[in-house]
């Protein structure tokens, strides 16, 4: 039952990805961040303070996320085993999130074909930190490689993770984790006190699975008929040409399998943030990249499953 709804739940993120109007547990946990993030700087006024009422909030967020996903699950098993499962699907299923990223992704990518520059900064803002209003179509694309290849590994690889190893209130706990460094977790002057715990524990959390990427999309790359050669052996030399300590190893990765260069000086809140050069370039990148990166997203996401699910497989019979 537990691997079936595995299995379910990846299909329902498949077909039905995020709908904007429908309750998602993400929406109360940002909101719950919100809230709790007002109070601390209330109260925290100096940097360490901050650093202090940030580990707090951390604790409170992720604790309180993990303690409800459990009880609502305990709750719902009580009621009935299937009523039990059922919930357990729903939770899964939120946990995910390719064809949410997916669909963000090809919006950026129709705007480019379609030769509207403006729309497509406006929604390339919508999926990244940096500035996008001076961007041009090859820096646009670049962009939505790179956070298709990161989000690879928080939005699909890392949540199987965590429910291989906890079940689904652990895959929320995560979801929680990575909701406060998407939140917070900035090096600006305004969050970087406050936000460096979350941002530290959230490079702790996806250590694992950022590896693990390396792995599957190097695979994946193979599978696609791109350079799994140059994908296992640029992700891994270039895995440090990033601040994060984990982004660099899909991003790497994928810029071997497609021969593109990523990474490079960005702005964020108006502040330029220089990072290093991820990839050869032999050749240019184009908006046909976009498409390519979203295919080797949704095979590594189906290799990681299989791998979890095999891994539990053999677990439960040991």
């Amino acid at each position: 039952m537990t691997l079936l709804a595995w299995c379910v739940a990846f299909l329902l993120d498949g077909l039905l990805g995020d709908p904007p109007h429908w309750p998602h547990p993400v929406r109360w946990i940002g909101a719950f961040i919100s809230l709790t993030q007002r109070a601390v700087r209330k109260v925290c006024r100096s940097e360490s303070t901050l650093r202090l009422g940030g580990g707090v909030m951390w604790l409170l967020v992720v604790g309180v996320t993990w303690a409800v996903a459990w009880g609502v699950l305990a709750l719902a098993n009580a009621i009935h085993p299937w009523f039990g499962w059922c919930v357990e699907v729903w939770m899964i299923y939120t946990t995910l999130a390719t064809r949410c990223l997916a669909d963000m992704a090809r919006e950026v990518e129709k705007a480019l074909r379609h030769g509207s520059l403006a729309e497509s900064r406006e929604k390339l803002s919508w999926i990244v930190g940096r500035d996008t209003a001076q961007l041009q179509p090859p820096q646009i694309t670049r962009a939505v490689v790179e956070t298709v290849a990161e989000n690879t590994v928080d939005g699909v690889i890392a949540p199987l993770f965590f429910l291989l190893l906890g079940g689904a209130p652990l895959a929320m706990a995560y979801k929680a984790v990575n909701t406060l460094d998407s939140m917070v977790g900035y090096k600006h002057e305004k969050y970087r006190a406050i936000g460096m715990v979350s941002a530290r524990l959230d490079d702790v959390a996806n250590f694992i699975p950022a590896r693990l990427s390396w792995l599957l999309l190097s695979v994946a790359a193979w599978f696609a008929r791109n350079n799994a050669r140059a994908a296992w052996r640029i992700g891994f030399r270039d895995r440090r040409n990033h601040s994060s300590p984990n982004c660099a190893w899909p991003e790497g990765t994928v810029a071997g399998a497609l021969g593109v260069r990523l990474g490079g000086p960005n702005d964020y809140f108006g502040e330029r943030v220089e990072k290093p050069w991820i990839g050869d370039g032999i050749r240019a990148i184009d908006v046909d990249d976009i498409p390519r990166t979203l295919r080797l997203m949704w095979l590594a996401s189906t290799l990681a499953l299989a791998l979890f699910a095999l891994t539990r497989y053999v677990l439960a019979g040991a």
